[in-house]
This record gives C-alpha cells, sequence and structure tokens, in this order.
C-alpha cells in the first residue's frame, strides 16, 4: 500500500512537473526580454492551465470506464509518448511556425484568434501584444491558454489509469506559481537575451512516464 501511494505521488509529481516546464521556459523568456508578470497574472496563468489539467482529467476518469482495461494503458501510454517526442522537437516545430504560418505583416489582436494563438504558441512572448513591457490579464488568459494544450491531453491519458485527482491539481497549482515566478525572476537577472530550450526534458518526462504507466 506504501509503495502504491508512493508510486502515485511520484507519478503526480512527474506530470505536473513535466507540463510546469514550458511555463518556466515562458516566463524566463519574458524576464530577459524585461517584461513583468503582476502577481494577478501570474494567477491567472496558473489558475487556467490547472483548470484544464482538472477538466481533462475529469473527462478522462468519465470515459476510461467505457473503454477495456487493457486498451487504456496501451492509449496513456501512447499520447504520453507522442506528447514527449512532440516536446523534443518543440523548438523545430516553432521555428517551423514562425517562418511558414506567419508573414511579416503585423496582426491585429482578437481575443483567442486562432492565428494570434499560433504566434503565442511559437513566440511565447508575442502575448505582450502592446508592446508594454507588462503582461496584463487578457494578455495573461490568451497565454495561459496556448500553454494548456499539452496539460488537456497528457491529464486526459493519466486519468485513463488510477490517478489521485486532488493530488495532482495541488502540485499544479504550487510548481505553476513556482515555475511562472522563478522563471520570470531568473529571466529578470540575465544581463543579455538568451534562448534556453529545456523543452526537450518535458518530452524526456514524459516518456518515462508513459513507460511507468504499462509497469
Amino acid at each position: 500500500m506504501k509503495n502504491f501511494v508512493f508510486l502515485s505521488v511520484i507519478e503526480s509529481f512527474l506530470l505536473v512537473t513535466a507540463l510546469s516546464i514550458d511555463a518556466f521556459v515562458t516566463s524566463f523568456a519574458y524576464g530577459t526580454n524585461k517584461i513583468k508578470i503582476p502577481f494577478k497574472s501570474v494567477t491567472i496563468i496558473n489558475i487556467i492551465c490547472t483548470s484544464f489539467l482538472a477538466i481533462a482529467l475529469l473527462v478522462g476518469n468519465i470515459v476510461k470506464d467505457y473503454i477495456p482495461a487493457g486498451v487504456t494503458s496501451w492509449i496513456c501510454f501512447s499520447v504520453l509518448f507522442i506528447l514527449g517526442i512532440i516536446k523534443i522537437f518543440d523548438s523545430s516545430l516553432k521555428s517551423w511556425l514562425k517562418k511558414g504560418v506567419f508573414n511579416s505583416q503585423d496582426l491585429s489582436f482578437k481575443f483567442l484568434d486562432f492565428r494570434f494563438f499560433l504566434k503565442v504558441c511559437s513566440d511565447s512572448t508575442e502575448a505582450d501584444k502592446d508592446k508594454s513591457k507588462i503582461l496584463s490579464s487578457m494578455e495573461a488568459t490568451s497565454l495561459a491558454i496556448a500553454l494548456s494544450l499539452d496539460g488537456l491531453a497528457a491529464g486526459f491519458s493519466v486519468a485513463l489509469l488510477e490517478v489521485n485527482f486532488l493530488e495532482i491539481v495541488i502540485f499544479s497549482l504550487i510548481t505553476g506559481m513556482i515555475a511562472v515566478m522563478l522563471g520570470c525572476f531568473i529571466g529578470n537577472k540575465v544581463a543579455e537575451k538568451i534562448n534556453i530550450n529545456i523543452s526537450w526534458i518535458s518530452g524526456l518526462i514524459l516518456m518515462l512516464l508513459a513507460f511507468i504507466k504499462i509497469l
């Protein structure tokens, strides 16, 4: 019983850590660009990301009752493994989005506008559309939705198996808050703009979690 509880905690921690890395990298980029993220915006980002994850967990928990037990393990493995591979090649994907999807013409801001949404996905600092160097509540909302996509897929897949819903949600709230605030703080302390790419770490963690789920 103790081993099961310990494994559950480890799995929950790995999941939310993998999902928080993007938030850290994004906040780091904001920090190096001297863009401030007010606590209100940090809270908005964290609540939205955790809410998307919670919804995915609930949906997955409902759907699993209609899927054979032997199949759910492989669905969970496949989704996490594929998501892990995507994260490993995340920098290449973002580069493609920048070069292939957008032209040099400036895009007008529309809340949840799909082209603007893709632009935020390829370069998170684009969420500061008004160039005020302060991430507003509306801009934080758009950024949070872009950061929540991984959580939807990962949350749904892990919920097909036994998970501790409350544990994951609490971990997500804590790690998400730390990731955004720490990323912005460290980025702000860096004297020059540098690009860091640690999305591959998120990919490796998701792939590790995928294998744990079928053991």
